[in-house]
């Protein structure tokens, strides 16, 4: 079963690449007391997530700080690495968007949002999907029904939700 609208987020660990290397960033302190928008991809550098999902939030970035965004946070189940790497690639990280590694999928498969495509070779990756987050509890959720697809998690679609 999945995370729903008026739910709190699971207690989880994300990973982020710090000065000093993987730092752990809490989903409650990430959330706490915040207005965060919160999206997932099911992969860094895959085609939908690369030239679609990202540059959608990046373009929104403006508005969604305009509508009371604190933070606008990408999730991945992909390590901190290439996380970092992609956020400087598509302009996400100069767009203040910061991009998190959920190696383990811990994260993830607490909020019932994994899924695996052994022929494309993702295994426990993250479905794709939009949330807004206030302190900690999800007010809107935007889940594609499909990964190769982003239509509803998009961030015009959140902009346009809040």
């Amino acid at each position: 079963m999945s995370i729903a609208v008026g739910e709190k987020l699971p207690e989880a660990k994300l990973v982020e690449l710090g000065a000093s290397g993987p730092e752990a960033v809490a989903v409650a302190d990430l959330t706490g007391g915040r207005k965060v928008a919160l999206f997932a991809v099911p992969g860094a550098f895959t085609p939908t997530c690369h030239n679609t999902h990202v540059p959608s939030f990046v373009k929104a970035a403006e508005a969604l700080g305009g509508k009371g965004v604190d933070e606008i946070v990408c999730v991945s189940v992909n390590d901190p690495f290439v996380m970092k790497a992609w956020g400087e690639a598509t302009g996400a990280t100069a767009a203040g968007i910061r991009m998190l590694a959920d190696p383990e999928s811990a994260f993830t498969k607490a909020l019932g949002l994994d899924f695996s495509a052994p022929p494309a070779g993702l295994i426990a990756r993250s479905k794709r999907y939009s949330m807004l987050v206030e302190d900690g509890v999800v007010k809107v959720l935007n889940v594609e029904d499909s990964p190769g697809e982003a239509v509803c998690s998009l961030g015009e679609a959140l902009v346009d939700q809040i």
